[in-house]
């Protein structure tokens, strides 16, 4: 039987595919599905310049011939005539994007390689050379070996020119059944990347200032030893700022919750309506609420990253440290999320395709460091960290900081290396980013991100933390001790603290830290919540009592257990709602107990052996 020669049309997704098949067949079309797969066959007849009948097979968009999803693996598989029902094809037309020509030509070089007949078809043209982007088709044609021909597939430019590079291409198909051995060609992605900027600057014959300027500022953010330097720069500045620009507003907050406070005890008489207010909604709520600042800043620099572009060349930096440890690059987005709460972050984790990079992604994103974490932080650092200068510009508070994101991040890293040796044993993919064009961030844009943030936290404030903090003030008030006994000690939270105590009390938590982090369950800013209403309730109507937490604690707390107390919250669970959300995500309970231990065991050991080698080194 001799068959019509098969050409596969393939490309990056976005590429004009599919406008450029409907050109190329016209009615001329059917679509079902491949043997084996429910994803879209799509097939059409074409004619050549000299008449001759060709199939035409619109394969799924992909980046690279390592496949993340079942789509690019059809692609994958009919390549390499692996796919059940298909025949090896005769040619190849690839569809390249014209005005993306770095990204795009990677994965050519790669389809190239595989040493079938190749007909690039450079698509788009139209909108490249709006923007002021002017190709050399014939030196591009040199540096691939193989035609190029440009086109705009939706205004059928170049269709002709296409039909005749494959009439020279194409034989009779009776070669078609021959069946393609062995696996692809292995290809290195930054080499691969390296090649194909290269031969796009050498076809480049014109570009606009604002590309070039995009190629320079992506020469340093992608640079293997650059681009990590970059990205630790930006966070550090941002650790830094985020103290140093938040220390006044925190102060004006602070200082107009004490003046509601002193005005409810000069308007109420001392009892129980009193302490309910002062002790539990104002001392608890008001020191969560003046943390707001520091929040907004960190988002304010994350929300600016994200805009203006950088956000995604981070995350192709961060894919090769994941790489190392067994992640997948897909997991990336979702840990980048859990920075701001491992709910969405856990959530995200469905584009995961492979089920035990999703696991261990699922595991390890309660140590990314949440914002929720970031009050604990504050409030411990500024008792016990003093804000001197250690270098130009460089805030002890603010490295301090820096540090513990970094000592989060690296506890994670580990993490997933144990699991991907053990639970969930397996080998990691890559997976292909699309890189946005530099912009300035849209100043409304970023005012409402911070404003969504804003309300959120102080939803959190007003529900939340607002009913555990006045749960913690009824369990800290009754029942009433007797003259001369400690309240807190009396009563049946204390009660609760002291059993608690006994646990703890080795790596250096006194009892109103094991009162904190029982309500800290419920949503980690409760800690500090916790800590104000305790020492609130223990200061009474004393009017000497230090007002704020910071205080507070440095009259009670060793510094030692200060860092053990950080350390913990570094690992600890995150709340009840992240662990909820993991049961649903793994359908079952076997994984958030097993998340619950973990990490309950990371937090009680990292706690003690700070509160041991600090204790040990006389701090």
């Amino acid at each position: 039987m001799n068959l019509s020669p098969l050409v596969a049309l393939v490309g990056n997704p976005n590429a004009g595919k599919s406008a450029l098949f409907n050109a190329l067949t016209g009615a001329r079309q059917k679509v079902g599905n491949y043997p084996g797969v429910t994803v879209e066959r799509k097939s059409g007849r074409m004619a050549l310049a000299d008449g001759r009948p060709v199939e035409l097979v619109d394969l799924p968009g992909t980046y690279s011939l390592d496949p993340a999803s079942p789509d690019e693996a059809v692609t994958r598989d009919v390549l390499f005539g692996r796919q059940a029902g298909e025949r090896l094809p005769s040619a190849l037309l690839v569809v390249v994007d014209a005005s993306n020509l770095d990204n795009h030509l990677r994965f050519t070089l790669q389809l190239i390689a595989l040493g079938l007949p190749v007909v690039v078809a450079l698509n788009m043209i139209d909108m490249a050379e709006r923007d002021g982007l002017l190709i050399d088709t014939d030196a591009l044609s040199r540096e691939l070996g193989v035609p190029v021909i440009p086109t705009v597939a939706v205004r059928r430019r170049g269709i002709e020119d296409l039909r005749d590079a494959l009439a020279l291409l194409v034989g009779d198909g009776s070669g078609a059944t021959l069946i393609r051995g062995g696996p692809p060609p292995e290809h290195d992605i930054v080499t691969l990347q390296r090649r194909a900027r290269a031969i796009a600057i050498k076809a480049t014959k014109q570009e606009s200032v604002a590309r070039r300027w995009s190629h320079v500022l992506d020469g340093v953010a992608l640079h293997p030893v650059a681009g990590p330097i970059l990205l630790a720069t930006l966070l550090f500045v941002m650790f830094q700022g985020v103290f140093t620009w938040s220390e006044a507003p925190i102060a004006w907050i602070e200082q107009m919750f004490v003046a509601l406070q002193d005005g409810i005890t000069a308007a109420l008489p001392a009892g129980f309506l009193r302490s309910l207010l002062v002790d539990g909604v104002i001392a608890g709520v008001g020191s969560v609420l003046g943390f707001l600042p520091l929040i907004l800043i960190l988002f304010f620099f994350i929300l600016v990253l994200e805009a203006s572009g950088y956000m995604v060349r981070a995350a192709f930096m961060m894919d090769r440290l994941m790489a190392g440890v067994g992640l997948s690059g897909r997991a990336f987005i979702p840990l980048l999320s859990s920075f701001a709460c491992a709910i969405p972050g856990i959530m995200a984790t469905r584009t995961i395709d492979d089920p035990k990079d999703r696991l261990t992604t699922i595991l390890i994103a309660p140590l990314m460091t949440c914002s929720a974490r970031l009050p604990v932080y504050a409030v411990i650092i500024a008792a016990f960290i003093p804000p001197r200068s250690v270098g130009p510009g460089i805030g002890l508070q603010g490295l301090v900081l820096f540090g513990l994101y970094v000592i989060g991040i690296v506890g994670a890293m580990l993490a997933a290396l144990v699991f991907r040796r053990t639970i969930a044993k397996g080998e990691s993919g890559g997976f292909m980013m699309e890189l946005p064009k530099y912009q300035m961030p849209n100043w409304r844009d970023i005012a409402i991100g911070l404003m969504q943030r804003a309300w959120i936290f102080v939803r959190r404030a007003g529900t939340i933390i607002m009913g555990a903090t006045v749960l913690l003030w009824a369990l800290l008030s009754f029942p009433q001790a007797p003259e001369g006994v400690s309240q807190v000690r009396y009563s049946v939270a204390g009660r609760i603290a002291d059993g608690l105590a006994v646990v703890l009390k080795p790596i250096g938590f006194n009892h109103e830290m094991s009162l904190a982090i029982i309500p800290a369950m419920a949503a980690r800013e409760v800690a500090v919540s916790s800590l104000a209403t305790v020492y609130s309730i223990e200061g009474g109507d004393d009017v000497q009592t230090e007002r704020s937490l910071v205080g507070r604690l440095q009259g009670r707390w060793s510094l030692p257990t200060a860092l053990a107390f950080l350390m913990w919250f570094v690992f600890a669970p995150q709340c009840l709602s992240t662990i909820a959300v993991i049961r649903r995500e793994t359908n079952g309970w076997k994984w958030p107990l097993f998340s619950l231990a973990y990490l309950f065991g990371l937090a009680y050991l990292a706690a003690g052996i700070t509160f041991w080698a600090a204790t040990a080194l006389g701090l």
